[in-house]
């Protein structure tokens, strides 16, 4: 039991203090966009994870198996363009559909970003399958990719500084119609990248990184998730993270299917607005609620996670 209290507190004070570049603004900043709930987890991934995947950006030519996205690039534009010069990404920031509701993206709407899944973690979306088989079956040849969407951010565009919560995979992009110019960027840790046509990026969404489109033109790239290269104990301690973002998966269209994740959080939206109605007519109220159920959503999440590094220690 000490040892495993030492490891949790260890690994907060090291993904906090001591892990990259970037640093935090403060505990409420690392613990309201950190979730240091997840760090031990994540902390242990890290450990197994191989030198050539522990740089906040990757060094592409260690990555020769995506090369083939980057050689058809211009197959996966046209695509990519194609639908959204017809309307393919209208939908999925209405709030009447249920591709809306991604408990992973969820807070990126209000800047203006916006996707379109390909497929996630074990599904291919139908709607994908239907206006993008070209993408699809280049995806379909690299084993290392366990999700990808377009993803599209227009001029003004950009997400605040944060992090992923789940350390289970790499992100690549891939420059598809973009700006082509320096104010279109993503800095990683401290380290600027400019999206250009046909140019690819990887790197540890587990850093803290930012973006901003201050161009006059979209930014369409391809966005994957790739297999954290680790040792056969890591990939194994990866499966229960693999198994979570099955359940995130998020539908394009009514013709897609709809995992658990999107199922729960269309359910409990409705309550979450309420809830800010509830903000204004009593914030005393308000704050009662808000605090109980994130509350109980910690100590549940951080009951599973417990169990998890529990049982890893012991196998250990």
């Amino acid at each position: 039991m000490i040892a495993i209290v030492a490891f949790c507190i260890g690994s907060m004070v090291y993904v906090y203090a001591l892990r990259g570049e970037s640093r935090w603004a403060g505990v409420g900043e690392y613990i309201r966009k950190g979730w240091p709930i997840f760090t031990p987890f994540n902390s242990l991934l890290y450990l197994f994870t191989q030198s050539r995947g522990r740089p906040p950006i990757m060094d592409m030519s260690l990555y020769p198996e995506l090369a083939e996205l980057q050689d058809n690039w211009e197959v996966i534009r046209d695509e990519a363009v194609a639908l959204m010069e017809g309307g393919g990404f209208d939908s999925i920031s209405d709030p009447d559909s249920a591709s809306f509701y991604d408990i992973g993206f969820r807070t990126f709407y209000k800047y203006g970003w916006t996707k379109f899944y390909l497929n996630w973690y074990g599904y291919t979306h139908e709607s994908a399958k239907r206006t993008c088989p070209k993408t699809l079956e280049l995806l379909r040849k690299i084993p290392s990719i366990n999700g990808a969407m377009f993803s599209l951010l227009p001029p003004s565009g950009k997400l605040t500084r944060h992090l992923d919560p789940v350390a289970c995979s790499l992100r690549y992009h891939l420059g598809l119609k973009t700006p082509n110019h320096d104010d279109c960027y993503i800095s990683v840790d401290g380290q600027t990248h400019s999206w250009r046509d046909g140019q690819p990026l990887l790197f540890d969404v587990t850093y803290l990184h930012f973006v901003h489109n201050d161009a006059n033109a979209n930014r369409l790239i391809l966005m994957c998730d790739i297999d954290r290269p680790m040792s056969w104990f890591g990939r194994l301690l990866n499966w229960p993270y693999k198994q979570l973002l099955r359940a995130t998966v998020v539908p394009n269209t009514d013709e897609d299917r709809r995992g658990f994740a999107n199922l729960v959080f269309s359910g409990i939206a409705p309550i979450l607005a309420k809830s800010k109605r509830l903000k204004e007519s009593n914030l005393i109220a308000y704050k009662a609620l808000k605090y109980t159920v994130n509350s109980l959503l910690i100590l549940f999440v951080g009951w599973l996670v417990w169990l998890s590094i529990s049982f890893i220690l012991w196998l250990i």
